[in-house]
C-alpha cells in the first residue's frame, strides 16, 4: 500500500509512522485513519518497537472538520465504530512496544490517538486538549477509557468538562504521559528510547504488556495467576537464556526479540 498522508520507515528493528499532513496539523481524515491502520499491521510483523510522531509543529489536531466525511449529516457513531476503533485497537493490541513522540499540540483524537500508545513522551511545549465539549460532543477514540486510568476521574472529568489546555509538564505531573522533555533534547530523547526498546527483550516486553493492562480485570490471585503463566513462556525464550548468561558474564545482553 502507498501512502499519501503518512510516512513509515522501519530500519533496525525500529517502525517510525509519521503523521504527514503538516499543513492541517495533522488532522485525522479517512484515508489517514485507514493508512495508520494498515502501517500499524504492517509495523507490527517487521518491527520490534512502533513510534508515532508528527511532521511539522503539530502532532494531531484531531478530527479533520474540512473532510468531506465530517461534513454535514455525519454519521459519528459509525465513523467511531469502523474507521476509530479498528485503528485504535491496532495500536492498543500490538504486540511490540508502541511510543508516542508528541512533538507538539494532541488535540481531540489526536491526543487519544497519543494516548492509546503504550508510553507518550511529549516535548514540553507540547500540550493535550480535550476540546470535545467545546462542540457538544464527549471526549471519544478511547479519551474515557485512557484518561481515567491514566490521571484519575477527578483529572480526566475536569479535562473533559472544561476543555483546557494540559501542559506537557502537567501532563507528566499528572500521570497521564511517562515524561516531558525539553524541546532541544525530544528528538535525541525520544530516538534513544525506542532504540532501547527496538534492541530489546521482545517477547518479555508483549509480556509485561499483557500482564498490566489486564490487571483492571483480574483479582490478586487471579493476576498471581497470570503472571505466573507469562513468566513460564518468557523464561523459555532465548531472550532469557542471553539475559541471564549476559548478567553473569558482567556484559550488557544482545537480545535477538525471541
Amino acid at each position: 500500500m502507498e501512502y499519501e498522508t503518512i510516512l513509515l520507515d522501519i530500519t533496525d528493528g525500529l517502525a517510525v509512522l509519521t503523521l504527514n499532513r503538516p499543513d492541517k496539523m495533522n488532522a485525522l481524515t479517512t484515508q489517514m485513519r485507514a493508512e495508520i491502520t494498515h502501517a500499524m499491521k504492517q509495523a507490527a510483523k517487521d518491527a520490534r518497537c512502533v513510534v508515532l510522531t508528527g511532521a511539522g509543529p503539530a502532532f494531531c489536531s484531531g478530527q479533520d472538520l474540512g473532510d468531506a466525511s465530517s461534513t454535514g449529516k455525519i454519521d459519528l457513531e459509525r465513523s467511531l465504530r469502523d474507521e476509530y476503533e479498528p485503528m485504535l485497537e491496532t495500536i492498543h493490541n500490538c504486540p511490540v512496544p508502541t511510543i508516542a513522540a508528541v512533538n507538539g499540540p494532541a488535540a481531540g483524537a489526536g491526543a487519544n490517538l497519543a494516548l492509546c500508545a503504550d508510553v507518550v513522551i511529549a516535548t514540553e511545549s507540547a500540550y493535550f486538549l480535550q476540546a470535545f465539549a467545546r462542540i457538544g460532543l464527549l471526549p471519544d477514540a478511547g479519551g474515557t477509557w485512557f484518561m481515567p486510568r491514566q490521571m484519575g476521574l477527578a483529572k480526566a472529568m475536569g479535562a473533559a468538562l472544561f476543555a483546557d489546555k494540559i501542559s506537557a509538564r502537567q501532563a507528566d505531573e499528572w500521570g497521564l504521559i511517562w515524561e516531558a522533555i525539553a524541546d532541544d533534547a525530544f528528538d535525541a530523547h525520544w530516538r534513544k528510547r525506542a532504540a532501547y526498546l527496538a534492541s530489546g527483550p521482545t517477547a518479555g516486553f508483549g509480556a509485561i504488556k499483557q500482564a498490566l493492562r489486564g490487571t483492571y480485570e483480574k483479582t490478586l490471585p487471579q493476576q498471581l495467576a497470570t503472571e505466573a503463566h507469562l513468566q513460564g513462556n518468557c523464561g523459555r525464550t532465548r531472550d532469557f537464556s542471553e539475559g541471564v548468561v549476559a548478567f553473569l558474564e558482567k556484559r550488557p545482553a544482545k537480545f535477538e526479540g525471541r
